[in-house]
């Protein structure tokens, strides 16, 4: 038996038929000339002699007796493949619509809880030739950083797969009894409490270097613009189980030249191209608010080297300036707000809980879910965040599978009640893939915002390689500027 840490169950329990838990990607993949290989059928080959390397495959939930305490983790030495690895054939033409159309119905599913917490399903019929491969799983399974981890797994890096170690027999456990789960779920509160206790002086510690002067570079300034609630905005509204997705990859090496050209991160220039998307969008949706939006910005807390398959991230907010017009000048005040969270961040990174006690908490976190949506508080309550920003790092070489290269990667993610759109980015192989997951309530078109995202990405070329008014400025190469995919 492996304990789901507390952050990965809270997930469980706060799941709901309107708001499925599922994080995932998608990815197109070209098959090379003369291709005669039946692509699912190789996928599914290929990860049956993978199964033993991903914990995360072949694992499922055992629950508690009554669910007083959160499930474990036991080997399924059963997993059934004919389930878990589906193919889909969209109808003709096969347009890039349908596509991303087929990945948001399938998104909006929830999971078998009876059985390890993923799906595969290879989507062919695309009028381009390409083919599809949406793979999900449950949040209380991985996270973004350990989705990475699990696309070694599942992909390689040439269009020969290599060898893979053959599999030690995975044997699943007897169905632990009610004593052993409820020890099991004693021995772990047990723990949580001692820990909780050792830890609470350097909390304090933490706490007060963080409420009291500026220290380490975190300018107290600059971290409280960030500590406000969001306008009301269309995108913060009661929501359904219905989904929507686009996709839109933007050249890495443009967007690393607009971050040097302002002193910037990688990452202020996403909140930027987002912030300046969400204007655009807003702008012909109820109007750009007078407040600026606040986004909820997940920050991993994984250490160098950790491959465990367990969420391992914090979120805090970060202001979009959406209130200034001009797109530099926003970039500018993005860096800076960003830039002391962060710093923040780190210095509370030691204290930052992952596991807290279980005996009891599946019962109010499922209540509290429950309540929540049916009481639609979301629509009347201020928001706490109008949108889900998060920046993963990706493989930067290109992947295969079954032979074929991927040419677009894109993640897929939650969505939840007052929170109507999230926004996340991994970069892969030269390539910014923005993966825009909405509830139909909140974003009725998906693909209106990557359209806003390119008008928001040329916009900040084009300012950044201006003329300078006063002091010079660095340039922008405007080389391998455009979108690849804007759809």
């Amino acid at each position: 038996m492996k304990s789901l840490s507390g952050v990965d169950v809270a997930f469980l329990h706060l799941e709901t038929p309107e708001t499925p838990m599922n994080v995932g990607s998608v990815s197109l993949f070209d098959l090379p000339g003369r291709y005669r290989r039946d692509f699912h059928a190789e996928v599914k080959r290929q990860l049956a002699q993978r199964l033993h390397l991903a914990p995360v495959l072949h694992r499922k939930l055992s629950p508690m007796p009554l669910q007083f305490a959160n499930p474990v983790w036991v080997d399924d030495d059963a997993v059934d493949l004919d389930h878990h690895v589906q193919r889909v054939t969209l109808p003709p033409p096969g347009t890039m619509t349908q596509f991303d159309d087929c990945v948001a119905r399938l998104h909006a599913e929830l999971l078998d809880r009876s059985r390890p917490l993923w799906r595969l399903r290879v989507i062919d019929g695309l009028e381009s030739g390409q083919v599809g491969y949406y793979l999900k799983a449950h949040h209380a399974a991985l996270d973004g950083q350990a989705g990475i981890v699990l696309a070694r797994t599942l992909f390689d890096l040439s269009p020969r797969s290599p060898s893979v170690p053959r599999a030690k027999d995975i044997i699943a456990a007897e169905h632990p009894g009610m004593v052993e789960l409820g020890a099991a779920a004693l021995r772990h509160d047990a723990g949580q409490y001692i820990k909780l206790v050792r830890h609470l002086p350097d909390v304090v510690r933490t706490l007060a270097g963080l409420l009291g002067p500026a220290k380490a570079g975190v300018s107290s300034g600059r971290l409280r613009q960030n500590f406000a609630f969001g306008p009301p905005t269309p995108l913060n509204v009661q929501i359904t189980a219905e989904r929507g997705f686009a996709g839109l990859s933007l050249p890495l090496d443009a967007m690393k030249a607009l971050a040097a050209a302002h002193d910037a991160k990688l990452n202020d220039i996403v909140l930027a191209l987002c912030g300046g998307a969400l204007r655009r969008y807003l702008a012909h949706h109820g109007g750009i608010p007078k407040k600026p939006l606040t986004a909820a910005m997940p920050i991993s807390l994984r250490e160098a080297g950790n491959t465990d398959y367990t969420t391992q991230a914090t979120m805090p907010l970060v202001n979009l300036h959406t209130h200034i017009a001009d797109p530099v000048r926003r970039l500018c005040a993005i860096r800076d707000a960003a830039g002391a969270v962060k710093a923040m961040v780190q210095q509370a990174k030691g204290v930052v809980p992952m596991d807290f006690p279980s005996i009891g908490v599946p019962w109010v976190l499922h209540w509290l879910a429950e309540l929540y949506g049916r009481s639609h508080l979301a629509g009347v309550m201020p928001a706490l965040a109008n949108v889900v920003i998060s920046n993963i790092p990706g493989p930067r070489v290109p992947l295969y599978a079954a032979g074929a290269r991927m040419s677009d990667y894109w993640p897929v993610s939650i969505v939840e009640h007052g929170l109507g759109l999230n926004i996340t980015v991994i970069s892969y192989a030269g390539s910014m893939g923005f993966g825009i997951t909405t509830a139909r309530a909140a974003v009725p078109d998906a693909h209106r915002l990557t359209q806003t995202l390119v008008e928001a990405f040329e916009e900040l070329l084009v300012e950044t390689c201006k003329p300078p008014a006063t002091a010079p400025r660095r340039k922008v190469a405007t080389s391998a500027t455009a979108p690849k995919n804007p759809r």
